[in-house]
This record gives structure tokens, sequence and C-alpha cells, in this order.
């Protein structure tokens, strides 16, 4: 077997810098090492790729490079100990990520979307005028109300604050560094109780399943007013072999929106806010396309709209959601980019720097939306939701999702970054949002648009 070059062997001080400075670390690997590089994970080798030929090969030859389950135990825990979406393979996980992407057409798309719309705006009105707010924390307020209410369908009511708690209390656990520390050692993970870290966590769980599984008993005894949202989909679904999913199965379906969603659409919108108000040409480029389409613009229009698109594209490439893909593992011998492989060697995409690739985007660092509408990037040039059969599935409403708070932000409100230092990254969980919130000041609403509280009931 011919390794591609790398460290040696990866030290405590590499691993403190990868865990504390991803992006910092991936830099200097790239520029020392080129876009194949191998990092030792004990005594297993695993080879980074950021080359797009490269990246093809790994996404495509499923049968001699597989997206094995079973190389994501560590997320059991938190994403399902049944049937979560990352731990199964084959048939089961080609058949259930289908369930998590149900059709966003037509009216179901259309009232969705005004349904983020109005949700936004009613958050958005919360901000008092000349007050500094951190952005972050606001639009994951946003991103748990979309998840709750849009995908989900639950309503204000004692449920829904409760599961709405849970999840709070849940999410910051997880992006605790305690939490880091419990995840990375499972002797840690020990029930001692509600007082110990792993106890509190189980006992956040348990809460939450038990309020899931009512509201799912509930749904299966409404099939008459069965309705358009993800949770209603999956509680009268059907698996593989054409059985009814039982409650377990939905249960751990739900975490891939849950968790994921919150902090990845939140991290992304607050992102596409930092950028849009420190360039301004971006920011006058953008408020002229969304007036185009006037007050009261249709959901599916918005989500059409060119150079939006262009600006969301550009900050996930900028931005990404994740530093590196799911790995995938060597099941026989193979040849990767002149390399000799051997099973079980394993093998991820570099989503960070394939984005940073000179050769695909020149002046890397520089943010430039204007390069997503001057050329059209392969899936294996620009892979923000990852790639194969591990990619996110849901990216269409993550999109979707995003286009619509930044769009009703920016149509309605007027904003200003309140503090002009270059804010960093900071890593949470796998999401890197602003390190210090993003602080902005609400200036003030565009008095040219339609009253906010007719807006609010006309989407409700």
């Amino acid at each position: 077997m011919k390794l591609p070059e790398g460290p040696k062997a990866t030290s405590w001080l590499e691993n403190i810098q990868f865990k504390t400075d991803p992006f910092g670390y991936m830099d200097a690997m790239g520029k020392r090492y080129g876009d194949i590089f191998t990092i030792m994970s004990g005594s297993t080798p695993v080879v980074i790729v950021s080359n797009p030929q490269g990246i093809k090969e790994i996404f495509t030859n499923a049968k001699e490079i597989t997206a094995a389950g079973e190389l994501n135990k560590t997320t059991t825990p938190v994403m399902g100990e049944n049937n979560g979406l990352l731990q199964i393979d084959g048939l089961p996980h080609k058949h259930r990520r289908k369930l998590l992407m149900p059709p966003f057409h037509g009216e179901r798309m259309r009232v969705h979307g005004q349904r983020i719309c109005a949700l936004t705006e009613k958050i958005m009105n919360e901000q008092a005028i000349g007050k500094p707010f951190l952005a972050f924390p606001t639009m994951q307020v946003i991103t748990l109300h979309v998840i709750l209410e849009v995908l989900f369908g639950l309503h204000e009511g004692e449920r829904y604050k409760q599961i709405a708690q849970l999840l709070f209390s849940g999410l910051s656990f997880l992006r605790s560094p305690i939490a880091r520390i419990v995840f990375s050692f499972p002797n840690l993970q020990q029930d001692l109780g509600r007082w110990s870290p792993w106890g509190y966590y189980l006992n956040l769980r348990r809460q939450f399943d038990q309020l899931v599984y009512t509201e799912i008993n509930e749904r299966r005894k409404q099939r008459d007013s069965f309705g358009t949202d993800v949770l209603s989909q999956l509680v009268f679904a059907q698996d593989e072999t054409g059985e009814s999913l039982t409650n377990p199965d939905v249960r751990d379906l739900l975490p891939s929106f849950l968790i994921a969603g919150r902090n990845t659409e939140a991290s992304a919108i607050a992102w596409a806010l930092y950028w849009i108000h420190k360039k301004p040409a971006v920011h006058d480029r953008l408020l002229q396309e969304l007036d185009s389409l006037g007050e009261c613009p249709d959901p599916i229009s918005i989500v059409e709209l060119p150079y939006l698109s262009a600006v969301c594209n550009e900050v996930l490439r900028i931005n990404p959601i994740q530093v590196v893909t799911f790995p995938r593992r060597v099941e026989s011998p193979i040849q990767l980019m002149g390399y000799q492989l051997s099973p079980g060697t394993i093998l991820r995409a570099s989503i960070y720097l394939t984005h940073q690739r000179e050769d695909l985007y020149p002046e890397p660092k520089e943010f430039k939306p204007e390069r997503f509408l001057e050329r059209q990037f392969s899936c294996y040039e620009f892979l923000p939701f990852g790639g194969g059969a591990r990619r996110c599935p849901g990216e269409a409403f993550g999109l979707f999702e995003m286009k619509l708070v930044l769009a009703t932000i920016l149509s309605r409100y007027q904003l200003a970054l309140a503090d002009r230092r270059p804010e960093r990254p900071m890593r949470l969980g796998i999401n890197f949002p602003p390190a210090r919130g993003l602080k902005m000041v609400m200036v003030g609403q565009r008095q040219h648009l339609a009253k906010p509280q007719q807006f609010l009931a006309n989407s409700a």
C-alpha cells in the first residue's frame, strides 16, 4: 500500500488544532501536502481528498468504496439507536432517505414558504430599534420555529413549548465543552443521575422521546386529518418491506432535521447577513433584485431569483457548514489519484479545501457571488451538503428556508453591523457559526413596504 504523504503521527497538539481550528488546520495541511494527504487516526489511515476527480471516484465507486453506517456510530446517542439515517445502509437507508425528502412543490411549497416568511417577520419584530442584538442566536430561534411548525406540524400550546424547551436545553448541552469530552470518551458515558453530564443528557432525551411518542400516537389516530408536514408523512409511511414505520423508527429519523437543521441553517443565514452587510455592492444588488418582485412576492418567485441563489451559494462556499464529508471505507484494493489503497482505509472529501481551490475559485478568500452566475460548478467542485449516498437529505428545504428568511429580513428591515471587526468561525459541534454571534443593530423597518401585521395575517 502506498499512502499519500501526511504528518507521520498525529500529535496531541494537532488533534487539538483540528478540533479547535479545523479551517486553519486544513489550510496548513493543504498548503504542505496538496490535494490528497493522510492523517492517522490511531492505526487507521484517513485519506483527505480535495481534488474534484478524486472526489468523484469516492462518491461514485460504491462497489469498492462504501459509506458504511457503522462508521458513524459515534453519532448514535444523538441521531438514534434503532434506525437513525446515519447508522443504516443499503436499501433501508435509500428508502428512508427518500422519506425525509418529500416533494416541495406547488401549493404545499407556497404555504410552507409563506409560513417561513411570517415566522421570520414575527421574530424580527421583537428586536428593538437602535438596540444591538446577536444575529446567530436570533436565527436559531427562527430555524427552531420553522422546524417545529413547518416540518413537524406542531403549533402553539403546552407540548410545543415543552418540546422547544427540551430541544433548546439538549442542543445547548451538545455544543458545550463538557459534551465534547463525554462524547470523545465512551467510558464517561455512564448514567450517574441527572446531575451527571451523561445522566443529564439521557434525562432530556427520555423526556423528548416521551413527548414525541405521544405526538406520534395522536397523529396515528387522526388519519382522516393527515397533514402535509414531514412528521405526518413519516407516521403513515411504510418501510422498504411495506410495513408501517414503528414509533422508534419515526423518532430516529427526526434528528436529521431537528438537530442538524437548527444550527446548520442558523449558521448559514448568520454568515449571509454578515457578508451581505459587509459588502455594500452585494447588499444593494440583492435589494434591487428583491424589490423587483413587488411588496408581497410569491415564495416560489423568491427562491428562483438568480442573484439571491448566487449569494447563498457563495456563503456556503466560503463558510461551509461542514469541513469534511462523512467517512467512506475502502473494501477492496483500489487505486486513487495514483496511490494504491488497501481495504480498511478511510476516505473523506474535504469540503473546505475543495471550496478554497484557486483553480476553481480565484481569490477564494474573497466573497464574490458573481462567480456562481459566471460558471456552473459540478457536484464534485461545489459540495456544501456532502455527496453520494450520504448527501444531506434536507438540502432542498435548507436552501428554500435560507433564501426566504434572508429575503424577508432584507426586504422589510434595515440592519447594520454593530462590530466592524472581521468575524471568525467558531466550532459548534460540526457547524461553524460566527464566533461572537454576529452583533447587529436594527436601524428600522423599510417604510415603503406593507405593514408587517398585514403580511402576517395574510401569511398565517
